[in-house]
């Protein structure tokens, strides 16, 4: 069986954190962060960005131009200088694997077995601890939009 390699882990991990970042972001939970959102949060972590500096970054992350960060938009312009192609194919086959048997839900029991069933070595507990970050609806398992959150940003 083929065995997650320290790289792709690390990034799993980036990518696990920047949900929970963005969750810590978005402080209304409607799914975006506006510019008041960034700018309360950077403060709260001793960063005192002017506001064309929290502007600026917001510019460079909205990619539909909407005025607002998307979840997608966040991990997207926080992981553009990884190279995580490989991490996502192995996902996507993944969660593939799961749509065939029409369930739409994964828990981290069910990445468990189909990531060993496509060859990945990834254990239970990083299995569940992925599914928890990407849970947003907080039911104990992603379901099939939650899931393209990640293999979309790791493509």
């Amino acid at each position: 069986m083929a065995q997650l390699g320290s790289a792709e882990i690390e990034a799993l991990s980036h990518v696990q954190s920047l949900v929970e970042a963005f969750k810590a972001f978005d402080a209304d939970n409607d799914g975006k962060i506006t510019t008041a959102e960034l700018s309360g949060i950077m403060g709260s972590l001793g960063y005192s960005p002017s506001e064309q500096d929290v502007k600026a970054m917001m510019q460079q992350g909205d990619t539909n131009r909407d005025g607002l960060l998307s979840i997608q938009e966040f991990i997207e312009m926080n992981t553009k200088e990884l190279e995580l192609g490989s991490l996502a194919t192995s996902l996507k086959a993944a969660f593939d694997a799961l749509d065939v048997e029409e369930d739409e839900t994964l828990t981290g029991v069910e990445l468990h077995e189909v990531m060993g069933t496509i060859g990945i070595t990834l254990s239970l507990e990083d299995c569940q601890n992925l599914i928890d970050s990407l849970d947003v609806d907080g039911d104990g398992a992603v379901n099939i939009e939650e899931s393209k959150l990640l293999i979309n940003s790791l493509l």
